[in-house]
Order: structure tokens, then sequence, then C-alpha cells
């Protein structure tokens, strides 16, 4: 069977997967980054990682992988195949995909910033699809984005296309580790709404999906925490819609994972900031943790020219794998 390798390539861990030519997860596994013994050790265990997934699908499928995508964090220059800086994982200019592609056999690699992969995988075969125009904002430790367009992820002219997290909706207001003050992930990421339910509910353990708990329970210090984030969100999110237009917001991420708790208000919230923009229709992601693995499994098919078949391509993907492996480094 043709397929391809994927891996999603996050600050301390790596999801890998095998896909085939319907989106399907054939093969997936897991495996620590080792960031802590390093840089240059990040990047053998993700040399070392392929190879083993290379070999795994040529014994398991009788023939090798046809090409590779790898999504990773931070600035990315997919043209050239560079990782050029990632702060979590001390990298600045690691020519990933010359050293993948030497390492397995010469065959094409693909590479894509995480957000814009897994809004492409999203796009495609999740929630955005069917959608001319969408926009994909994860909210997690901090605040990306992917703008759809068309079957593709819009990158911008130096690849950085989609930071709405560091639109600021505050001004003057908390420090960002960009350099500006107020932007809007220091207010509705899953890390500010855990850090301002911690301080408001006494318990330094708290996190996000203890407050979104708490509001659902009708708390009033954890509705205060709250809606403060829906309202950041709804702000940022007013911007986005005023420059893109999208059709379609998606929105993933940790605190995505509260559902109708963080929806409603949510819907409400940027219905009431409406003016003369169309109001897009808001829908959480559908691919969970998957998108990634699926985001980059598309890179390489699209680097060979899509999969075999006048028809493979329109299938839903499954995560209905023959296998599955937890690996640990």
């Amino acid at each position: 069977m043709r397929h391809v390798i994927a891996l999603d390539v996050g600050g301390t861990g790596m999801k890998a997967a095998l896909v085939g030519p319907d989106g399907t997860l054939l093969h997936e596994a897991r495996r620590a980054t080792g960031r802590e013994r390093g840089p240059a050790a990040v990047v053998e265990t993700i040399l070392d990682f392929a190879a083993e997934l290379y070999a795994y699908g040529a014994d398991r499928f009788g023939t090798a992988a046809t090409a590779a995508g790898v999504a990773v964090p931070g600035i990315v220059d997919p043209e050239e195949g560079i990782a050029v800086y990632a702060a979590n994982l001390g990298w600045r200019d690691i020519p990933l995909r010359r050293l993948l592609s030497e390492r397995l056999a010469g065959i094409p690699v693909a590479l894509g910033h995480d957000v814009r992969t897994g809004g492409l995988a999203e796009g495609r075969l999740g929630a955005g699809r069917g959608a001319d125009r969408f926009l994909f904002v994860p909210l997690g430790t901090g605040i990306a984005g992917a703008i759809g367009i068309g079957d593709g992820i819009e990158a911008g002219a130096h690849g950085d296309a989609g930071e709405i997290g560091h639109i600021v909706v505050r001004p003057g207001g908390t420090p960002c580790g960009c350099g500006q003050r107020g932007c809007l992930e220091r207010y509705a990421s899953a890390s500010a709404v855990s850090q301002a339910w911690a301080a408001a509910s006494g318990d330094p353990d708290a996190d996000a999906a203890d407050c979104a708990k708490a509001v659902a329970d009708g708390d009033a210090r954890a509705v205060a925490v709250w809606q403060t984030a829906v309202d950041a969100l709804a702000d940022g999110l007013l911007t986005a819609l005023t420059l893109l237009d999208p059709g379609t917001l998606i929105i993933g991420g940790g605190l995505a994972e509260a559902g109708e708790t963080l929806f409603t208000p949510l819907r409400a919230a940027v219905e009431e900031r409406i003016t003369f923009q169309k109001p897009p229709v808001i829908v959480p992601a559908a691919l969970g943790d998957t998108a990634g693995c699926l985001g980059a499994g598309l890179l390489a098919w699209d680097v060979v020219g899509g999969p075999a078949g006048p028809d493979e391509s329109s299938a839903a993907p499954t995560t209905g794998s023959d296998d599955a492996t937890e690996v640990r480094a």
C-alpha cells in the first residue's frame, strides 16, 4: 500500500503516523523529543524516529514511503525546508528537509509550520471541509492561526500569516513574549486562563479545564475569568473578520474542549461586535490532536502531486489504524 510518513513535532513530544492515500492513519506512534539533551539531540531523535517509520512501513506494507511531511513549531521557511527558529527546542536554521531526505533514502520531504499544517488538515478533512474561506484558531499554550483559502493555507510573504495571537486587544496591557503589551494570547489562551483562574481561586494548580468546570457549576469568580477571556477573544476575532472575511471560524486547542461553555458565549460576543461584517459560522475543530499528523501527511502527498487514484483524496480520514504504538525515548 502506498503511504507517506507524517511527523508532528512539539516542544516535548512527537506524534507520528504512516498515512494512506485516503487520509487513514495506518500506523501511529509517539516519542519524546529529548529536548533536555539539547537541540542537536532533538534533531537526531526526529531523524531516528523517521527512519524507524520508513523501515516499518516498508516491512508492513511491502513498499517504502513515497514521501514525508513534518510539522514543527516556531518560524519555518517551507520553501527552503529550514526550521528557522523554535525557542522551545533551541533551534536556529536547521535544514530539516535535507537532513530527513538524506536519512530516508532520498524521498521528497515537505516542511510546515505546526498550526498551519493542522489548519490544512482541518480545512481539507475536518471542520473546514467544503469551506472556501476559513480561519483556524487553536487556543493552547499560545494562540496562532491558519488562514484557509480554497484547498490551501496562506503562509504570507514571509511565512508568518495568521499570527492572530499577537493582535493587540488591550493596548498597554500585559507584557507578551513577542515584545508587545496586551496581545490576545495573554488573555485568551489556555495558559492565560489557567494563570488567571489559579490567582482567582487561590489554587496554584488550577488550570483552564478547572475554570471551565467551575463556570459550568456557576462559580462567579470563574465566570468573571472566563468572560474576560471570551471578550478578548471576540475582540481579536472581530479584527480577523474585518481583514479576512472568512465564512467559517474553526476554534481548536485545549480551551475548545470546554465545548458550549466556550462556544455559546463566544458566538454571542462576536455577534454583539459585528456591524457591517458578515457573521461567520463558528465551529469546534474536528480532528483533535491528530490534525498535525494528518496535515503533515497532506504536505507529504502534495509534494509528490497527491495520492494515487482519481477519488482517493475525497474520502474522510479515519483514525482506525490497524496498529497503534506508544514509543518512548
